[in-house]
């Protein structure tokens, strides 16, 4: 079981090999927990938005070391419940940010992302979040 759920933008950075910090602190944490999780919503959302959703499987191919985790009812309540609480307070983070949140403490994972600016907030609002941000 994975311990720790990499955002979109680490998976990317990972994925392009272009972040050396970022490269070596995942093959860390896979040596020392084995592979991590991911979600490949936001994946699908950027390739749908360019055109290139027939990539999509060849992602999936790739990604297929890793946990990859669905979404679930559960997780989708508490990622409304984020999504209002920070749009009613003024500071919202979109959409598939709370749904990657709530996938993260749905499961009890850390959340590694170098978005923590986002992800702050959701902490702010008192929802137990672990996050670290593998390019410091």
């Amino acid at each position: 079981m994975a311990n720790a759920l990499i955002d979109t933008d680490i998976l990317s950075e990972l994925l392009r090999g272009r972040n050396a910090r970022v490269i070596a602190r995942a093959k860390e944490h896979v040596s020392q927990f084995g592979p991590f999780a991911v979600s490949v919503m936001e994946f699908a959302k950027g390739l749908e938005k360019v055109g290139r959703i027939n990539e999509l499987d060849s992602l999936l191919l790739r990604l297929k070391p890793l946990q990859i985790l669905g979404f679930t009812s559960g997780e989708a309540r508490v990622a409304g419940i984020i999504y209002g609480a920070l749009e009613r307070t003024g500071a919202p983070i979109g959409r598939a940010d709370p749904m990657i949140a709530a996938t993260a403490l749905s499961h009890d994972l850390t959340l590694v992302t170098g978005n923590v600016n986002h992800y702050e907030r959701v902490r702010t609002l008192g929802h137990p979040l672990r996050i670290e941000n593998w390019r410091n």
